[in-house]
């Protein structure tokens, strides 16, 4: 079943079939293709009513998406969100309608904010070992400590995803942080949920060692549980 974790509005009926039928000129019918397909197709060949369509329909579920796994104050959100809108205009030749347009743009969104997240930790990693001063996390002084707490909880995670291979972080993310269902990750990663299930396996077992090698962000992380 495609859903959308960002939005009250089903992401595929109203909308999409809607749009679909003024891309092609006619109403859907049962026997017709998925809309949404044919407004990704519409899509791909630069439609404009097709294109801005999309982007409509899917910009509030990746800029929901951005924000899970960057936090919703920092400063790149916007510019990764950017990113990301144009890697999934990219990708759209390749959507088979196996998932929905949203869930398709949210598996894109995911990995460019957990390859902006790495990037970020590589260029930290370089700073330190050449001695430049690192920014830390800054949390503001009248935050109540329970916020405070939580904030460096996500934190502590974003910085532990960062650190899994791409294909477990983005299943990860996806399945615990935005709350996707088994079915739902395969959809959209294109793989067979066993697949999936042994990269959450994998991811579990990858963080497991690192939580029992530092037992101060085990108890940190545990504290949120």
């Amino acid at each position: 079943m495609k859903s959308d974790r960002f939005s009250d509005a089903d992401p595929t009926v109203g909308d999409v079939n809607a749009s679909a039928a003024v891309v092609i000129g006619q109403a859907a019918s049962p026997s017709s293709s998925d809309p949404a397909l044919l407004l990704a197709q519409a899509a791909v060949r630069r439609e404009p009513v097709a294109l801005r369509s999309v982007l409509e329909q899917v910009s509030p579920t990746l800029l929901g998406a951005v924000r899970r796994i960057l936090g919703a104050t920092h400063p790149a959100v916007e510019d990764v969100l950017q990113e990301s809108l144009v890697a999934f205009v990219k990708a759209l030749e390749a959507y088979r309608g196996e998932s929905s347009l949203r869930t398709y743009g949210t598996r894109i969104a995911v990995r460019t904010a957990l390859a902006y997240n790495r990037q970020v930790r590589e260029r930290r990693a370089w700073d330190a070992q050449h001695e430049l001063e690192q920014q830390p996390l800054s949390v503001p002084s009248d935050s109540p400590e329970d916020a405070a707490q939580a904030e460096r909880r996500r934190v502590a995670l974003r910085a532990l995803l960062s650190e899994l291979p791409a294909e477990q972080a983005e299943t990860f993310a996806m399945r615990i942080v935005l709350g996707y269902s088994i079915d739902e990750v395969a959809a959209a990663t294109g793989v067979p949920p066993n697949t999936v299930r042994s990269r959450m396996r994998r991811a579990r077992e990858v963080l497991q060692a690192k939580l029992d090698a530092d037992p101060k962000l085990a108890r940190l992380l545990a504290e949120g549980t």
